[in-house]
This record gives C-alpha cells, sequence and structure tokens, in this order.
C-alpha cells in the first residue's frame, strides 16, 4: 500500500474525528458513494487528506474552477510535502474553438493560447500517474476532455544511461521522435541543444537540464543542472527516463495506418454528402481533408489534427477517448482503482455533465456543413455515463449538497457524514437585510456598502461585494477607486494565473474589497475578509438561490468578526431559507463552545500560492536580478541598461544564451519601469497646470 504521511501542526478536532473514521471505513468496505455535508470553515480539505493517509489510494480530486483548483492543490501540497501532488487544468489562456453559425454562414477558426507553465504541470501529473503510486492530482473538468493514449505515451519513454550504445547523431534523431525541438537558443522545456560531443535536454516537466557527454558511439557522462544558473546539481548520474514532449503520441506506422483510415471514411462522407445534394458541403470537405493529410504525412501536424484522434488512436466510432482518468491505476478487470474526491459537488457534479452536449452540438453543425469529418464528434469530452464508470470510490464534499449527491449517497451504496462544528469554535456570520432604495434612488446600497468597507478597512479587516454581472463588477470597482478605496474586480474573463495573483495580493493586503460574480462563492478560502455585501440580495434566480446565499454567507464564516448584508426590499424564499440554515449551525455551533469552553479564533493561513510553482525559473532570476539592482537603477537607470547590454552581447559570445536571455528580459523590464515613471511624471505636470489654471482664474 502506498504511504501517505499528512504534515500538519493540527490534529483532527470538532466533528473531523468522527467524520474522518466514518468516510475511512466506508472507502475500505467498498462504498462507492460518500457525501461529506461539511459546513464552510469546518476543515473539509483536511478531513479529506486524513481519509487519503488512511486508504492510501491513489487521488483525483475534482474542483469547478482552476483558482479552486490551485487552492486545493496548494493546500494538498502543504499536507503531503512528501508525496506527488500535481495540478492539472486546461493548458489555455484563451480558447476559441472551431465553430460554423448557418443562420449568418459565418465560420470562426480555432484560436488558442496556451500557457506554457500549465503545459508542464499537465507533463509533471501524466509521468508521476505513470511512476508513482501516492500520486494527490488536483485537477478541473478538464480532466474529462481527450488526451493522449498512456499506454503510447508511457510506450515510447526513453531510458537513458551511461554505457548505452548510440551516436550522438541518432540520439539526437530520437529526442524528435518523441516531439523534443532543437534549438540552438536558450532551452525551454522539450528543447534540446546539440554542442560539440554534448547534447543538452530540458524535460517537458521540469525546469532542469540533462546533460550527456558521448564518447565516440556511447554515452559517456549524465549530469543534471539548474535550467537557469546552469550550476551542476547531480554530477555522474547513472540513468534516467525522459517521457515524450507531447501527450498525443503515434508510431510512424500508426500514422500511415490513420491517414488510410481518414482517406476511406472521407470517400463515404463525400458520397453521402453527394447523394443529400450537398456538391459545396462535398467540395468543401474534400479540400479540406485532403489538405490535412498532405500535412500530418509531410509534417506530422496540422491545425485541428485533434479532430481526426478516432483514426490515431484506433478508435470505434462512438467509443471514448482517453482522458486523465485513463492514466490512473485500475483493477485486472479494468475497473478505476483510485479515489475521486468532487469538490464543491453541488456545482462540480452538474459541470461535468454538462460539457458534452454542447461540444457536440458545435461539432454536428461542422460536420452537417462539409468543416469537418463525422469522426471529429469523437474529439470530445466524456458525457456523463462514461464519466461516472470511470471514476472511482467517490467523495462529495460541500455545504449545500445537491440532489445527485444525496440521492447516490443513500442505502447499500452510500452515506452522508455531517461535519458542521468547527474546530477553531468560528460562529457563521451574522446576517442583516437593510433596503436597496433610499430617497427613491437606488445608489442606497452602494453607499452602505462604502460606510461599511471604511469602518473594515481601518481595523485592518478586507471585504467582498457580490454583483449580478461582470459589468456590474468593473463598474462597482472603479467607482471604489474614485472613493479612495482599494479595490480591484474578479471575474471569468480573467486568466488563471491572473485570477491566483489577484486572491494572494487580497489577503495580503495590496487592496482591501474584492468585488466579482459566482466566482467569489465556492472554495475560496479567505480568512482576513470581515464583511461581505450581497447586492441585489432579492433578484431571485441563480446567483440568488438559497444554495449560492449560504455559500456566498460562508466566505465569512472564516473571521471571528464575519458579518454579511443582504441588502433587499423584499424577503425572497431563498433569503429567508438560506438566513433559517445559516441561524441553525449557529445555535449548534455556540452550544458546542459553550459546552467545551471555546473561545472562538479567526483562522491564522499562511499566504502561499501555486502561481510560485507556476512561475519558471527565468522569471524568478529575473525579478532576483533587478532587485539586486535596485540602488544603481534609482541613481542612473541609463548606466545599469549599459551593463546590462555590455553582460549580454558577453554572454552571446560564449553561447551562455540563458544568462543572455534573462538580461535581454531586464533590459525589457528597465525601459518599461522607466516609461511608467516618464507617465506618472507627465500626469504630475499636467495636474499641476490645470490647478494653476483654476488659480489664476480665481
Amino acid at each position: 500500500m502506498p504511504v501517505f504521511n499528512i504534515k500538519s501542526e493540527f490534529e483532527p478536532a470538532g466533528d473531523q474525528p468522527e467524520a474522518i473514521k466514518r468516510l475511512t471505513e466506508g472507502v475500505k468496505s467498498g462504498l462507492k458513494h460518500q457525501t461529506l455535508l461539511g459546513v464552510t470553515g469546518s476543515g473539509k480539505t483536511f478531513t479529506a487528506a486524513n481519509v487519503i493517509q488512511n486508504t492510501g489510494k491513489p487521488t483525483l480530486v475534482i474542483a469547478h474552477n482552476k483558482t479552486l483548483a490551485a487552492q486545493l492543490a496548494q493546500e494538498y501540497k502543504e499536507f503531503f510535502p512528501e508525496n506527488a501532488v500535481h495540478y492539472f487544468v486546461s493548458y489555455y489562456d484563451y480558447y476559441q474553438p472551431e465553430a460554423y453559425m448557418p443562420v449568418t454562414d459565418t465560420y470562426i477558426e480555432k484560436e488558442a493560447m496556451i500557457n506554457e507553465e500549465i503545459e508542464r504541470l499537465r507533463h509533471a501529473t501524466t509521468q508521476a500517474l505513470l511512476t508513482r503510486q501516492d500520486c494527490v492530482i488536483v485537477a478541473s473538468v478538464s480532466c474529462i476532455y481527450g488526451l493522449g493514449s498512456p499506454v503510447e505515451y508511457e510506450k515510447v519513454n526513453m531510458r537513458i544511461e551511461i554505457g548505452q550504445k548510440i551516436s550522438r547523431n541518432d540520439f539526437a534523431r530520437k529526442l524528435i521522435d518523441i516531439f523534443y525541438k532543437r534549438t540552438n537558443a536558450d532551452l525551454t522545456p522539450g528543447d534540446f541543444r546539440a554542442l560539440g560531443n554534448t547534447i543538452e535536454i530540458m524535460p517537458v516537466s521540469e525546469k532542469i537540464v540533462y546533460r550527456i557527454e558521448f564518447a565516440g558511439n556511447q554515452i559517456d557522462h549524465i549530469s543534471i543542472m539548474d535550467g537557469v544558473t546552469r550550476n551542476i546539481h547531480e554530477d555522474n548520474i547513472q540513468s534516467f527516463f525522459l517521457f515524450p514532449a507531447k501527450h498525443f503520441v503515434t508510431p510512424e506506422s500508426e500514422i500511415k495506418r490513420a491517414l488510410k483510415s481518414i482517406k476511406e471514411e472521407l470517400a463515404v462522407r463525400l458520397k453521402e454528402l453527394e447523394k443529400e445534394g450537398k456538391i459545396l458541403e462535398a467540395e468543401r470537405l474534400k479540400r479540406r481533408t485532403n489538405y490535412d493529410m498532405a500535412m500530418i504525412k509531410e509534417v506530422g501536424y496540422t491545425n485541428g489534427i485533434e479532430n481526426y484522434s478516432r483514426h490515431f488512436d484506433n478508435r470505434a466510432s462512438g467509443e471514448p477517448p482517453y482522458t486523465l482518468l485513463s492514466y490512473f491505476p485500475h483493477k485486472p478487470d479494468g475497473s478505476p482503482d483510485f479515489l475521486t474526491i468532487i469538490d464543491e459537488s453541488h456545482v462540480t457534479i452538474p459541470q461535468l455533465g454538462g460539457m458534452y452536449a454542447g461540444d457536440q452540438s458545435r461539432k454536428q453543425n461542422l460536420v452537417d456543413h462539409g468543416f469537418r469529418l463525422p469522426s471529429a464528434r469523437d474529439n470530445r469530452p466524456l458525457n456523463f455515463e462514461e464519466v461516472e464508470e470511470r471514476l472511482g470510490q467517490r467523495i462529495y464534499t460541500s455545504a449545500t449538497p445537491g440532489e445527485y449527491e444525496k440521492e447516490h449517497s443513500k442505502g447499500k451504496e452510500g452515506q452522508i457524514v455531517e461535519q458542521v462544528i468547527r474546530p477553531t469554535g468560528l460562529i457563521d456570520p451574522e446576517i442583516f437585510v437593510r433596503g436597496v432604495v433610499e430617497k427613491g434612488s437606488y445608489k442606497g446600497q452602494i453607499q452602505d456598502f462604502i460606510k461599511e468597507t471604511i469602518s473594515v478597512v481601518k481595523g485592518g479587516g478586507r471585504t467582498i461585494a457580490t454583483t449580478l454581472t461582470k459589468k456590474m463588477a468593473e463598474d462597482l470597482s472603479e467607482y471604489l477607486k474614485e472613493k479612495k478605496i482599494k479595490a480591484e474586480y474578479l471575474h471569468s474573463d480573467i486568466k488563471t494565473i491572473e485570477r491566483i495573483e489577484i486572491l494572494t495580493d487580497f489577503r495580503r493586503g495590496k487592496f482591501d474589497c474584492l468585488v466579482g460574480v459566482n466566482l467569489l462563492r465556492e472554495g475560496l478560502d479567505l480568512p482576513e475578509v470581515e464583511f461581505i455585501g450581497i447586492l441585489d440580495a432579492d433578484k431571485e434566480g441563480f446567483l440568488r438561490s438559497e444554495t449560492s446565499l449560504i455559500q456566498i454567507i460562508g466566505r465569512a464564516a472564516r473571521n471571528m468578526k464575519g458579518r454579511v448584508v443582504l441588502y433587499a426590499d423584499n424577503i425572497t424564499g431563498s433569503m429567508e431559507r438560506a438566513m433559517g440554515e445559516t441561524n441553525r449551525r449557529r445555535e449548534r455551533q455556540i452550544a458546542y463552545n459553550k459546552e467545551h469552553n471555546i473561545t472562538p479564533k479567526t483562522i491564522f493561513k499562511k499566504i502561499a500560492d501555486i502561481t510560485e510553482h507556476m512561475k519558471s525559473d527565468h522569471d524568478k532570476a529575473v525579478a532576483a536580478d533587478l532587485k539586486r539592482d535596485e540602488k544603481i537603477y534609482k541613481k542612473n537607470p541609463e548606466k545599469l541598461i549599459r551593463m546590462k547590454e555590455k553582460q549580454m552581447n558577453a554572454a552571446v559570445k560564449i553561447l551562455d544564451f540563458e544568462t543572455a536571455a534573462i538580461l535581454r528580459d531586464e533590459i525589457a523590464k528597465i525601459l518599461e519601469m522607466m516609461k511608467n515613471e516618464e507617465k506618472e511624471v507627465s500626469k504630475v505636470i499636467k495636474e499641476e497646470k490645470e490647478r494653476s489654471k483654476k488659480r489664476n482664474k480665481l
């Protein structure tokens, strides 16, 4: 049994010991569905970590958005520093899927921006699953989307060892075969560089460099260097494994078979379209598919190659694709042999169930109008029935479980475990209802929120405002800034890493008020928040349902001063039920505190985020050097630039491209800083001129 070792200064307390015991027994006895009904701040993640430790199973934790997944990954890393904890989310910073709108005859080509750091973390995830048993993988719903075959991915990994009989040129060709790119510049993950009798490789999953030296036609020496400083980490290592630089790996013989299969499907589909009288669609499909096949044959790739994945995987029509779930261990009979924790299940379960239908609708349009072959429909997420088949034993965690979790956790196959008592003694926040309209104006709620925020910030706390739309969040954030309140907005249009950085800055006190829509509801752990204003709380709907209101209210339950104001002119049914449930939990916690003589204390949580792990060593080196040269910059920035340029040119002469690239980016940062300072000076001069004009008029 794999060993998981929790590192924590806390022992289970409150309802946690009983919850851990029951859930552990449930997993060991084979229960398929268990629900942990835990209130906000009761330590559901700590309970889940203890169950992982007790059962020893590789674990998949699914969260409904990237921000929450990042937070959970950081928490599990802290609990299991000796084990393999990884973060797996979609690697797109921007993604516009291919689509066709028949009504306007508009074809939209696929556009995507891949985040290389997240791609590296995805590779680290799959490699850990294939080489270790003690894995905790925290993933978004991207875990049910297509990924290359784990069999092929594992099959073509290279074992590299001292004494291996291979020439430098043959070795370089093998690297190209597993999708590594040759470069003469600085190395990035998935690159290699040949210098004399040496080849240097940066694996796709790590920020280190393997330096391999050849003597004749065999490997003579292997060392590991830091990817930026080039300091030797380990010298004279005997061997290591190198995995492919892409998840989709297809041997050359399989490519020929796949192209033949695509050609056969094309012939069948063209006959169907011609029979239906769709001459334009047939010609469009013929030209596009022939072009794609020519590209695949010549360079091994074409834009939209994922639409042919069924042919490359040799799957039958309608057969589900390989996904991250395929990389987890399975029993000899093919059934899953891992634990699944579905975090904030009341949101995550509907998300898992909703991915398939939307994808198929879009693909069907492309197929019907000759943009794609019917097999493109098989490049898809799993449907919900397939997800259910492929998940291991499940623990659903939520303060407000949905009907699915409740129904499946009944009877012989499941159980519901309550965790209502908080070990900290913290009580659910007090709730107040205040009117929206004031003297015929709808500004009443905003003015009241500003007043509350000013009071809270003076005491060192933070506040949250929740709005109904993204536009309202942006406008309110700007309005608060005009009122001298440091505020930022947060919504789904903001990129993954930036969202995490905003939340970390909020906790660190770089700003005092966070404004957002539903991203602020589930799972965000912000113990500094003392006050939450729920604007337009009586606008009944998804964002102001009983479940949503309970989740929002829960964000203030980690601080002993927590308060929530529902801005509403009418009390809706959802508001009444949410307040009733919150007060029930308050009464139970107060009774527990009194019985055990507990004085509530605000949760203290170390401020850390996964972006520290996601930032490249290159970026860290640039920032560290600029910090060190801060004094020189203040005295004479032009002199600092000249000095950096001289160092950069010297590094290029000795082929030290990593150092040259760092210096290049330092110069760019210095120029940017100078430009920003010039803007500030110009702004001050302009403002002073305007004030001078006003004084002259007076």
